[in-house]
C-alpha cells in the first residue's frame, strides 16, 4: 500500500517586510543600537494586518513584526472583480490618501507601503493616490484605517 501524502503549507498567512530601519536609543554609556521591522501580514482572500518589531538583530525584528500583525488584524469587504465597494479615505497622522474602486483588469495602482497592504488583502483593481507624508509606516496604517471604514451588504 502506498500513502499519498499532502504536503500542506506551514501557515496559510503571506507577510512581507515593508522597511528594515536601524534605531538608536541614547543611554548612560553610549548608543544603543537596534532594529525596527515593519511588516505587513495577510492571506490575500480578506484580511490584513500591520506590525511593527523592535529587537537587537533583524530577525528577531521581523518575526516581532508578524506577530504584532497578527494582533492587528481588520477584514475588508471584496466585489466579484476583487475591488473596494465604494470610494474612501483614509488617514494616520499625516498621512492622507484616497481609495477608489477600479475596473476589473486594471490592477493595483498604488505605491510605497499602500500597494504591498492592499495586495495582501486581496485586492486586485483599485485606484489610490498617497497625500501628505511620506512615512512608510504612517501610510500602511492609513490604508488600514481607510479599509476598515468600508461597509458592504452582504448578500
Amino acid at each position: 500500500m502506498s500513502r499519498k501524502r499532502k504536503f500542506r503549507s506551514k501557515s496559510k498567512w503571506l507577510n512581507r517586510v515593508i522597511a528594515i530601519e536601524r534605531v538608536t536609543k541614547v543611554v548612560k554609556g553610549g548608543k544603543k543600537m537596534s532594529f525596527r521591522a515593519i511588516v505587513v501580514v495577510g492571506n490575500e482572500k480578506g484580511k490584513v494586518g500591520v506590525g511593527v518589531g523592535k529587537a537587537g538583530d533583524v530577525r528577531n525584528a521581523i518575526q516581532k513584526g508578524i506577530t504584532d500583525g497578527k494582533k492587528h488584524f481588520i477584514t475588508v469587504p471584496l466585489t466579484i472583480s476583487n475591488s473596494i465597494p465604494h470610494p474612501i479615505n483614509g488617514s494616520f497622522g499625516a498621512a492622507k490618501l484616497v481609495l477608489r474602486p477600479s475596473a476589473s483588469g486594471s490592477g493595483v495602482i498604488a505605491g510605497s507601503s499602500i500597494r504591498t497592504v492592499l495586495e495582501l488583502a486581496g485586492v486586485k483593481n483599485i485606484l489610490s493616490k498617497q497625500l501628505g507624508s511620506n512615512n512608510l509606516l504612517n501610510n500602511a496604517r492609513a490604508t488600514i484605517n481607510g479599509l476598515s471604514l468600508l461597509k458592504s451588504y452582504k448578500v
